[in-house]
């Protein structure tokens, strides 16, 4: 795991970075003269994409100015569309309605990742496979016990996320096909960020969430899903369902800086390199 994702929850809502890339798609050994200022906002599962994008586009645009935060994927269309991000990070496609979402107009799509989703648990928790209906009765509050589904004799802590996560509306759709979550009660938590559900999930004994696979440490389990574990193999053999594809949310095709940047995350230098480190899969792998 990369150093930086230790301090992802004090990073998650306010992150400034110095980058740029010019208008290529490949690395160039001369400084770029794109200048100019991008401001990112949306999904946290797409944070650490965004942080060390930013972090190599300034090694070749010194000039350009790149602040990122990350409130949820919903907010990132919502900032764009009122002039203050210019680029906004969901998890969905959000010029498109999707269940619980109206489309966005006038935004486009641009595709920047495919994201693995996974149930995940407390490290004490001796559960490592659950099936569909399993994840449906837990998230619903049907199922309280570990015990029920296989394991010790203790309270699930339920952990999910706000509404307008693109996480919580993936794992929604994918994991537990549409079925709705609980929404209250003694063992019931909500929080707003990956970073957060990250943490939670370390630090509480029997709970149970979910996460993108770049926030996944030692302190979690991952949570095979009807017997199939949540990896790129699986993904691509078509055997793991939960994944979708993260987008960057533009007012209008980007132009200038911000092409330059979603450019350079659309390269293969950088989707066969730095993207799949971070357990991304490059958008070229699932056509």
């Amino acid at each position: 795991m990369k150093k930086w994702i230790k301090p992802f929850t004090a990073m998650l809502m306010a992150v400034s970075l110095i980058g740029g890339l010019g208008g290529a798609t490949t690395a160039s050994a001369a400084k770029s003269t794109e200048k100019g200022k991008i401001v990112i906002n949306g999904s946290s599962a797409l944070l650490p994409l965004t942080l060390q994008a930013a972090s190599e586009f300034k090694k070749d645009n010194p000039k350009v100015k790149i602040s990122a935060s990350a409130a949820g994927s919903i907010t990132g269309p919502q900032s764009v569309r009122k002039g203050i991000a210019d680029i906004g990070a969901v998890d969905w496609d959000a010029s498109k309605d999707v269940p619980g979402f109206k489309k966005f107009d006038g935004l486009v799509a641009n595709p920047v990742a495919v994201t693995v989703f996974t149930a995940v648990v407390n490290s004490n928790v001796g559960v490592s496979n659950l099936t569909t209906k399993q994840l449906q009765d837990i998230f619903s509050g049907k199922v309280t016990n570990w015990k029920e589904v296989g394991g010790s004799d203790a309270n699930i802590v339920v952990v999910n996320r706000k509404f307008g996560s693109g996480t919580r509306v993936n794992f929604q759709q994918k994991a537990l096909d549409g079925k709705d979550f609980m929404s209250k009660g003694d063992n019931y938590k909500e929080v707003g960020s990956s970073g957060d559900m990250k943490t939670t999930i370390e630090t509480t004994p029997n709970a149970i969430g979910y996460i993108d696979l770049p926030y996944v440490t030692s302190k979690m389990k991952a949570v095979s899903i009807n017997g199939v574990a949540p990896t790129e193999k699986n993904v691509l053999n078509k055997t793991y369902k939960v994944w979708g594809i993260g987008y960057y949310m533009t007012k209008g095709q980007p132009t200038g800086a911000t092409k330059a940047f979603i450019e350079y995350i659309q390269s293969s230098k950088f989707q066969n390199g730095s993207l799949k480190k971070l357990k991304f899969i490059p958008l070229a792998a699932v056509k």
